[in-house]
């Protein structure tokens, strides 16, 4: 027997608020114990306008790409997405960027709140129910929920949770041993996790096909995770051609 659900339409907010507390919490802290230094950077090259470009990027993206995908179902409806704002966001700063001529990466900030974000609120879409449109495939698992349908189904929403959570824990103990992946190249090891837990969870969900067995959603997170390897990489490079070399006792640079 599926595992029964009380589920309803308003329980998403609630789990919204906690969201953004939490993110605003864990985002403070972190600015505090490691990213002043690179805010203050950020903002002296980058500018006020480098919000404006994040902010309208992710709201566009969030209803585009949700939009786009629930249009196509049985109900069709409009509808707002956690991907397309990530997607939208990063559309928007790049395009920023670009024109200012800002180079490397800008987004570790934003790092740890997006994933306690994604954590939190995902179990508002869970107890949202079927309203939500987030629900999984039929699955006869000991696991699987039943949303008020009588179906068993694959919580994908506790999934993506879990998957958040591990990524958090990992980061945060990077950034305590202060490993350059974690403190120069942290958004774009969060843009590769998100981008390949999310597409495992995209598979198992009802959504229309937009190009053979692929849904939108796929698409946006296969491009979320190339985004990352390929920015992961030319941060990596731009760190390395950064180094000084400094004569060391075996006169090798380090």
């Amino acid at each position: 027997m599926p595992i029964r659900i009380p589920t309803s339409p308003t329980a998403h907010l609630p789990f919204e608020i906690a969201g953004w507390a939490c993110a605003l919490v864990l985002g403070v802290a972190l600015y505090r114990w490691r990213f002043k230094d690179a805010a203050l950077r950020l903002q002296a090259s980058a500018g006020s306008g480098y919000f404006v470009a994040l902010a309208f990027g992710a709201v566009w993206g969030s209803w585009l790409a949700g939009s786009l995908t629930t249009l196509g179902q049985s109900s069709p409806a409009l509808s707002h997405s956690v991907l397309g704002a990530l997607a939208g966001a990063i559309v928007g700063v790049e395009g920023y960027k670009a024109i200012r001529r800002v180079r490397g990466s800008t987004g570790g900030l934003f790092v740890g709140p997006l994933a306690i974000g994604v954590a939190v609120g995902r179990w508002g879409c869970l107890f949202a129910g079927l309203p939500d449109r987030t629900y999984g495939t039929p699955a006869k698992l000991p696991w699987a929920v039943d949303l008020g349908d009588g179906i068993g189904r694959h919580p994908v929403q506790v999934y993506e949770s879990v998957a958040m959570i591990l990524f958090l824990g990992v980061y945060i103990e990077g950034l305590a041993r202060r490993r350059n992946w974690a403190l120069l190249h942290g958004f774009y090891a969060f843009c590769v996790w998100y981008g390949l837990q999310r597409f495992a969870w995209e598979l198992l969900k009802p959504y229309p096909r937009v190009l053979g067995p692929i849904t939108l959603f796929e698409l946006i997170c296969g491009g979320l995770a190339v985004y990352g390897v390929v920015g992961w990489r030319a941060s990596a490079r731009r760190a390395q051609e950064r180094a000084v070399p400094v004569p060391g006792p075996d006169h090798q640079p380090v």
